[in-house]
């Protein structure tokens, strides 16, 4: 018996949903909720199919009834409503999407508004071409839930990348907050995230910091049997101790041997201002070495196989492994931890240890005095003593105070 609007609204809801049929295969389906749908059930070679034709009472019976004809009109044209309806959603989102700003049209236009270091960009753009865009890149971004990213997230950290999971989620939230900014996203998703990562373990920089290891370790790299260029690094990163990038990328430019001071310009630099490096007259000496071999090039260290482009991130950790030295006892970057804990010990003024590492400075007051001519005097007196310590460490054995 066809069904009337009265009886419709009458329709109570029960424990379980129901169907009341008006004929036709179309019916209306009545929630535990109370909800009540519109489904036109048919068949198409042979399979039952159905329909969706909206919810009651924003379609009514006789909508429905119309909705169920033209479904009919199809069928008898060899055509399936399901898949008509499917596809015209399916170009409706693609139409949406040439308008909508996606993920990663957003996040390349954040990037390009950055002002770092060249080293930071890259690590950047790797991290959202590698772990985001795959999977978010071409969504809208303003249709990305915060349970969305985190299926992302999660995939990341089942490969056991779990610092490179957390680093991607900063850096996804730092392209949703800029969204916010430009007011094509009205919230940040990653602000619900907090604690649904599993935190990476802390990973410190393997270093040798006991004066005896120390010079064995010198003496170990004075026999260093590979490429001079390789030598010349791993003999001047003990002086300087700057961050492996800093040292592989080194251009002659920067360098000025008859003042003994290296100028790394702020884009160069991690925290993007310029560092001051005083060389010892050892570290003079290794460069002006150097220099015949690679000065009429860029950089102080090219890479082995083109003079256009530095040094390997690889080179001077390979090198030390060649020399027996294992990840978990020392790497390149633990030149700095090596200098920092020593020169400490020995005494040195903390905040000139400091400024040598270019470590950020938050009190104003004591990133001027920083900066002041009398304290970059101070970097020299230590980073001479520095030098000589390491001198008499190699020849020593390691006893030296």
């Amino acid at each position: 018996m066809p069904l009337t609007d009265t009886a419709i609204r009458k329709a109570a809801p029960r424990n379980k949903p129901y169907k009341l049929a008006d004929g036709g295969g179309l019916y209306l389906e009545v929630m535990p909720t109370g909800s009540k749908y519109w489904r036109l059930k048919y068949r198409v070679d042979g399979k039952e199919k159905r329909l969706a034709l909206g919810v009651y009472p924003d379609v009514t019976l006789a909508a429905a009834r119309t909705g169920k004809e033209d479904a009919r009109r199809m069928l008898a044209q060899g055509r399936d409503p399901s898949a008509d309806k499917r596809a015209a959603k399916l170009a409706k989102i693609e139409a949406m999407v040439v308008t909508i700003d996606t993920f990663e049209v957003v996040a390349r236009e954040w990037m390009a508004r950055q002002d770092v270091a060249e080293v930071t960009a890259n690590k950047t753009r790797w991290l959202l071409e590698s772990f985001l865009f795959p999977d978010l890149g071409s969504r809208p971004i303003g249709g990305i839930s915060a349970r969305d990213l985190l299926d992302v997230l999660r995939k990341v950290e089942a490969t056991g990348k779990l610092e490179t999971a957390k680093r991607a989620k900063i850096k996804a939230g730092q392209v949703f907050r800029y969204a916010v900014l430009e007011g094509k996203v009205d919230a940040d998703p990653t602000a619900s995230l907090r604690g649904a990562l599993k935190p990476p373990k802390n990973k410190h920089h393997a270093a040798i910091t006991d004066p005896l290891r120390m010079g064995e370790l010198l003496r170990a790299i004075d026999g260093f049997a590979g490429q001079f260029v390789t030598l010349a690094a791993l003999r001047l990163a003990p002086l300087v101790f700057v961050r492996p990038g800093e040292l592989r990328q080194a251009e002659w430019r920067e360098i000025d041997l008859d003042q003994a001071l290296w100028r790394i310009p702020a884009e160069r630099m991690k925290m993007k201002a310029a560092h001051l490096v005083p060389l010892a007259p050892q570290a003079v000496g290794i460069l002006r070495e150097l220099y015949p071999l690679t000065g009429t090039g860029r950089y102080v260290f090219p890479g082995l196989r083109t003079g256009s482009r530095p040094m390997s991130e690889n080179t001077v950790n390979a090198a030390l492994r060649r020399l027996g030295y294992s990840g978990e006892e020392m790497t390149g970057h633990g030149f700095r931890s090596m200098a920092a804990t020593r020169l400490n010990e020995m005494g040195w003024n903390s905040d000139a240890i400091e400024r040598q590492l270019a470590h950020a400075e938050t009190n104003k007051v004591r990133e001027a005095y920083t900066h002041a001519a009398q304290y970059l005097e101070e970097r020299v007196r230590m980073m001479k003593a520095w030098a000589n310590y390491l001198d008499a460490l190699r020849t020593s054995g390691g006893a030296v105070s």
